[in-house]
Order: C-alpha cells, then sequence, then structure tokens
C-alpha cells in the first residue's frame, strides 16, 4: 500500500511545471530616472522580458539623477538578498562603491544603457550601445545635409554620463573632418525637453548664425525644434539619438532632420537575459552590445512601434 501512494505520488510530482522546482529569480532595478522619455521605454521592456520569462520579478527604484540615492537602492537591494541588479548608472563615472557592493555580496550585476567607466569583474557585465558611433553616425548625416559648411551648437546630456561625452566626441571627431563646419557652442539641457528649450532660445537671442543643431538626444532635439518654431526661425538643421515614438513623429512633419536609432527592447531584454544568465552561473560577453541604425524622413516608417512605450 505504501509502495502504491509513493508511485502515485511520484507520477503527481513529474507531471508538474518545472517552474514549481526552480527558484524564482529577483531582480534589482536602478533607473538613473523614471521621468525620461527613453528610460522609460527601457524600462517597461525590461518589465515585459521578465514576465514573458516566468519565475522572474523586479523591484525597480528611481534613483531621481541622485548617485547618493542610487547607491543607497543597491545597499537595499544587497540587504533584501536579491538575486541579480540591473544599474541604468546616474554617474558612470561614479558605479565604484556599488560595483563594490555587488562583488562582496557576490551578486550579479548588469549596466543597461549607459556603459560604466570601471573595469568590471567576471560576475558583472554591460549591455547597449556605442554612444561614440551615436554621435559619428549623426554627424556624418548631418554633414551631408549641411554640404560641408555651416555653424553647428551641440546640445549636451547629463554632464555625469558616459553617452553625453561618447556622442559628442562622435559629433566632433566628425565635424573636424569638414573644414568649413564649425562647432560654435556646446550647452547640457540634462537630456530634458524643458531645459534644451531655453537653451536653444539663448542661442537665438544671441544672434549667433545657427545652420544645425546637434542633440545628444531626442528629448533636447525636440526642445530645440520648439524654441526654434517659437522664434520663428526657419532653415536650421536638427538631429537626434533614440528614436522615439515623438521623434518620429517629428521625422514625419519634416521638423527633426534625422534621428539614430537606439534599441530601448534590445537592450532592456538584453539586460534581463544577461541578469538571468549570471544568476545561473552561464559565461556571458562583458559587453552585449546593442547597434545603432540611422533614421531619416526616407525610412522613418520602418522603425514605427519598435521604440512604444
Amino acid at each position: 500500500m505504501k509502495l502504491k501512494k509513493l508511485i502515485v505520488t511520484s507520477v503527481l510530482l513529474c507531471m508538474l511545471p518545472v517552474s514549481v522546482f526552480a527558484k524564482d529569480i529577483k531582480i534589482g532595478v536602478s533607473m538613473a530616472h523614471f521621468d525620461d522619455n527613453f528610460l522609460t521605454i527601457l524600462r517597461q521592456a525590461m518589465q515585459s522580458k521578465m514576465k514573458e520569462t516566468g519565475g522572474v520579478s523586479g523591484q525597480f527604484e528611481d534613483a531621481k539623477g541622485d548617485i547618493a540615492q542610487q547607491i543607497q537602492q543597491v545597499e537595499n537591494f544587497v540587504s533584501q538578498g536579491v538575486d541579480a541588479i540591473i544599474l541604468n548608472p546616474v554617474d558612470t563615472q561614479g558605479v565604484k562603491p556599488m560595483i563594490k557592493l555587488a562583488e562582496n555580496a557576490k551578486i550579479p550585476l548588469v549596466f543597461v544603457n549607459r556603459r560604466p567607466e570601471a573595469t568590471l569583474p567576471a560576475s558583472m557585465a554591460y549591455v547597449g550601445s556605442d554612444s561614440k558611433l551615436a554621435g559619428k553616425l549623426q554627424m556624418e548625416e548631418l554633414a551631408k545635409l549641411m554640404k560641408g559648411k555651416g555653424n553647428v551648437m551641440i546640445l549636451l546630456g547629463e554632464l555625469s554620463s558616459e553617452a553625453t561625452r561618447d556622442r559628442t566626441r562622435g559629433v566632433e571627431e566628425v565635424a573636424a573632418q569638414y573644414p568649413g563646419i564649425h562647432i560654435v557652442d556646446k550647452q547640457t539641457a540634462k537630456f530634458f525637453r524643458k531645459e534644451a528649450v531655453d537653451v536653444t532660445t539663448d542661442w537665438i537671442l544671441s544672434g549667433q548664425q545657427i545652420d544645425a543643431i546637434a542633440s545628444n538626444n531626442d528629448e533636447m532635439a525636440i526642445g530645440a525644434i520648439l524654441a526654434l518654431k517659437q522664434a520663428k526661425k526657419s532653415g536650421v538643421l536638427v538631429a537626434g539619438i533614440d528614436g522615439t515614438p515623438d521623434a518620429l513623429e517629428f521625422i514625419k512633419k519634416g521638423d527633426l532632420s534625422l534621428s539614430i536609432f537606439q534599441d530601448a527592447k534590445g537592450q532592456g531584454e538584453g539586460a534581463v537575459q544577461t541578469a538571468i544568465q549570471l544568476v545561473k552561473g552561464e559565461k556571458v560577453d562583458s559587453s552585449v552590445m546593442i547597434p545603432y541604425q540611422l533614421i531619416t524622413e526616407a525610412n522613418y516608417q520602418q522603425f514605427a512601434g519598435k521604440n512604444n512605450k
């Protein structure tokens, strides 16, 4: 009788889904900002990937652009015993304390979207794109539209971000190849639309000749367009980076000259997948690179829906 019960129990156990036996994976995620348009799309891509995967849950925190708050969030993740941490860093040069926290706790750490400016241990990885290449692609297309001559202004993102520095460096390197192109000024608008309106308005009021504006992201590019329209100033080429739905609409209307598609879904899904692999002890590449693509009036329709929230 006991043997019969044992056999029945064994059969029933075999019929249960594997997920019942598998340890659920909890991932702590700290984002530099929740109110950034692109980062919102990135965050939602991670949430969708976790839901689709099953057995994976995420605790998402907003650092609100404050590195001290982000370090505190990582400390909380460690004390809670999460299985992995995904970090979109506020300051790409200030990541060492968080790397140390995760390393000491033996918790896998994945950086997403913003490349950390530090050497990563074996249990850590970066999932994102080559920011310098984005700047190069942006300026190469602008140079063609400018016919190799004119004045360029650069709208900078947060000065603490690797993306700001590398995208700007890419723009400057390409511009330097054209004797007729001059970078007149560069100012930070911190990746936000409203701040870009203010910076661009100041440029317009200064009376400087503006032929093109190279923006480190789409939100600032849209801010520049709004300021130009308000001043009734036409003929200025404006370029962004990200390929957000808003940017595609401005390209469609002919207001935004171009953008560079940054794959939020690819980065978000890649970060979650890499974190899961590290939790399972699988080997991963230290840098998982998602390619950029040029978006113009000729091909913007191909990108519709790709970076939707």
